[in-house]
């Protein structure tokens, strides 16, 4: 299963700039941190942006917080570029402005969880780790253990199961977890997997049964965005990161902002957009200014 893994990924890899030789820890690190919840085609220019910018730790620990959240723009989850500026500070100031090596040192790291921590030691390291994304769990899932979808939540057993089939060999075991993660998000994707392309369909034990349903779908719970205050945060993000340093002076404009540029009476709820910047305040994306005749906010 490994050889036929590793073949296929060989042939079918695509040529992303954090997975060639020449890509620094850093730059890995920050290819992990973007790529939660975001796609690839959105992240690669992002990432070659970000890298010609910040190319060290210590060049981004010193950057404007506002410069920072402007170049993340539409990555989505902005406290994710502050959480990834916290984690430079600190490999600054703990680790001589070198990324750390193994795992417990990684989830020092303001915002590294497991996840990162793992692909990190893997793919910048060359470390044996398991590293555990939706698509390698996907793909285990399907191919050995029979189920169309890894359960909502990562448990123990399935992490244990998993550590199971990771080679002992670290270098095999590097390009076992990218070539798994790969072979997810290009062949055995969640909605339309194309099992006739798949390495691994003469002996996918999903494939075997039928390709049952998923078993876990009752519990699974779509996020909703269009309408909801995350939607109202971001807008009101874009319109910050739009404006050229001056605060903002918030006034009826923040129901037309709130709105998408709409007409405010559209909004279902009117106190949503003033509820949305209290929430970028409260989570250190947005900067409040007293003033004598008005509101001003800002990027911090």
């Amino acid at each position: 299963m490994h050889a036929a893994v590793l073949r296929w990924y060989d042939g079918a890899a695509r040529d992303l700039p954090w997975r060639r030789p020449d890509a620094s820890p850093w730059g890995v690190l920050v290819s992990e941190v973007m790529l939660q919840q975001t796609p690839v085609a959105r992240v690669e220019p992002a990432w070659r942006a970000w890298m010609e910018r910040w190319p060290t730790p210590a060049d981004l620990a010193s950057a404007p917080a506002a410069d920072v959240l402007r170049a993340w723009d539409r990555l989505g989850y902005p406290r994710r570029a502050l959480r990834l500026q916290d984690c430079a500070r600190t490999i600054v100031a703990e680790h001589d402005g070198a990324v750390p090596v193994t795992e417990d040192e990684l989830l020092t790291l303001p915002g590294v969880g497991a996840y990162t921590a793992a692909a990190v030691a893997a793919f910048a390291h060359g470390a044996r780790a398991v590293v555990l994304d939706t698509n390698v769990r996907r793909v285990v899932g399907r191919a050995l253990e029979g189920r169309a979808l890894p359960p909502p939540t990562l448990g123990r057993a399935e992490q244990e199961r998993a550590a199971g089939y990771v080679p002992a060999d670290a270098a095999t075991s590097v390009r076992w977890n990218v070539g798994v993660m790969e072979l997810g998000a290009l062949v055995c994707t969640a909605r339309s997997p194309r099992c006739a392309d798949c390495p691994l369909r003469s002996r996918c034990a999903w494939l075997a049964a039928g390709r049952p349903a998923d078993e876990h779908a009752a519990r699974r719970r779509t996020q909703a965005w269009h309408g909801t205050d995350r939607q109202v945060r971001g807008r009101i993000m874009a319109h910050l990161r739009a404006l050229p340093g001056t605060p903002w002076a918030t006034g009826r404009d923040l129901l037309t902002v709130g709105a998408g540029g709409a007409d405010p009476a559209a909004l279902p709820d009117p106190a949503q957009p003033g509820r949305a910047l209290a929430s970028l305040v409260a989570d250190g994306l947005v900067v409040a200014a007293a003033s004598a005749d008005a509101d001003l906010y800002r990027l911090p």
